[in-house]
Order: C-alpha cells, then structure tokens, then sequence
C-alpha cells in the first residue's frame, strides 16, 4: 500500500512526497521513498514521525493500529491534518482518534475506495428497505496476510445494513457458525469471511428473501483504488477546520 500511495502522489501534479515512514527496522529505512518503483523521489525512509513530518501538511496512514496512533500523535504535535485507512481499532484506539480531531482535521474509513462508499450508500437504502422479511449475511475475502478479520469495510457494511434496517448492532452481529447451531436467529447479520492468495478485497452483502436474493457486490482488482481515494481525501482537508471527517463527507454522500 505504501508503494501505491507513493506511485499515487508522484503522478499527481498537484501533490509532493514530502516524507515516508516505515517501522524501526525495516530494511527500506534510509532508502529512496520510490526506490521499489524505480522512482527518485529525494525523499529518504525514516523511523521517526517528527522527521517525516517536518515539511509536511498531510499523512496518510496504512499501517496498524499501534502504529497508526503514534502517528496520530505526532500529527497533532506537529498540526499535521491525517487521512486513517488503518482498521482493526479497539474503543479505546477509536476514542483516540475523535479526541485528536478535536485539534486537527481528520478523515478515517475503514475503506479508501470510491466505489466501496457508494456501496455503502447503496446499503443504507437497501437496508431500509429489505430490512423486513430479508436475512442479511456479510461475505469477505481477502489476502493470506490479512491480520484483523472481519474486515473493517465488512464491518462497516454491517453496521449501515443493522441501523438502517433498525436492528441492534452489534448484538445481532453473528460471527462464526460451527456445529449443531439451530435455526437462523430472526434479526441477525451472518459473517462470512475467506482469507487466501493475493486477494485483493471483495465484498458481498446478501439479501435473502422468499423467492428472491438481491446480492451488492464490490471487487478491488488493485490497490491503487485506496491511493487515488486517499488523495481525494488529502484534497477535502486541505484548508478544513479540525473534525472527524469520513469518505462520505469527502465523496458528498451525506444527506
């Protein structure tokens, strides 16, 4: 993903590498940023947030949560604005995250992805609208290396999908089935998650009714779909006040 935003920014004339971080202990430290793309960039790899920070007005983040939320304070020492696209944060990690949008502008989706925000704008209207009389299951796949399961964007899915359709979120949430496990409970979301290969990242939200399924589907061939999507969000905070923004803010998806 790093190589990607990095790919990204060089191609877009209205953006400049300003600086790269990588853990303590990579390999890449003390690189050229686009070595691994056969690009010079002039931007070395380092370790230390400040570092990277000190001519920057933007960071972007794909990293982990631990990692993400060192970051997230060096941003705010140094009034940097951050675009997140990290998942796999826990409540506290979460409330981190909105108390530093009290300093800073911030967005954070658990996807990057134009087309997954539609998506997401999609379920809401089917939510409300299948919520009565449809059975809703949250399938997801993604690369063996993938740590957090379910994913965020599957995650995300389900919560539009329950609140939209006025169920209890997570309560309803069913996350694994294994044995003699009984009837389908009335109400609740099933997730289904595949992790194998280089799989990119798919999505399917199934709506089964009597007599009919309505299936949204949403395929990443490529991660360069979450770098040109991180850059339309970099372009959003540039001049916005401090706050908590997400994709649908950035993409004018909001009601």
């Amino acid at each position: 993903m790093g190589r990607m935003l990095i790919e990204a920014v060089a191609a877009a004339p209205d953006c400049r590498l300003a600086g790269a971080l990588a853990r303590a202990g990579s390999p890449l430290l003390g690189q050229d940023a686009g070595a691994a793309l056969g690009l010079r960039t002039g931007v070395p790899v380092v370790a230390e947030p400040g570092q990277a920070l000190r001519d920057s007005a933007f960071l972007i983040d794909f990293t982990r949560p631990e990692a993400t939320l060192a970051n997230l304070r060096a941003c705010v020492a140094a009034g940097v604005a951050m675009v997140i696209g990290t998942t796999g944060f826990d409540a506290e990690g979460l409330l981190r995250i909105a108390d530093a949008a009290r300093h800073i502008p911030l967005v954070f989706s658990p996807n990057m992805s134009v087309g997954v925000n539609v998506v997401l704008k999609l379920l809401e209207q089917a939510g409300r609208a299948l919520g009565s009389g449809f059975d809703i299951e949250v399938i997801e796949a993604h690369h063996r290396h993938k740590v957090d399961a379910p994913s965020g964007t599957a995650l995300k899915m389900g919560e539009v999908v329950a609140r939209a359709a006025g169920r209890d979120w997570p309560g309803d949430a069913v996350w694994a089935r294994h044995g003699h496990t009984g009837a389908r409970a009335a109400g609740s979301i099933g997730f289904a998650v595949v992790r194998g290969g280089d799989i990119v990242g798919d999505h399917t939200v199934l709506f089964a009714g009597t007599g009919e399924r309505v299936e949204i589907t949403h395929k990443s061939s490529s991660r360069a779909t979450y770098a040109e999507g991180s850059l339309r969000a970099v372009r959003f905070l540039d001049g916005r006040s401090p706050g908590l923004y997400d994709m649908h803010d950035v993409l004018g998806l909001k009601d």
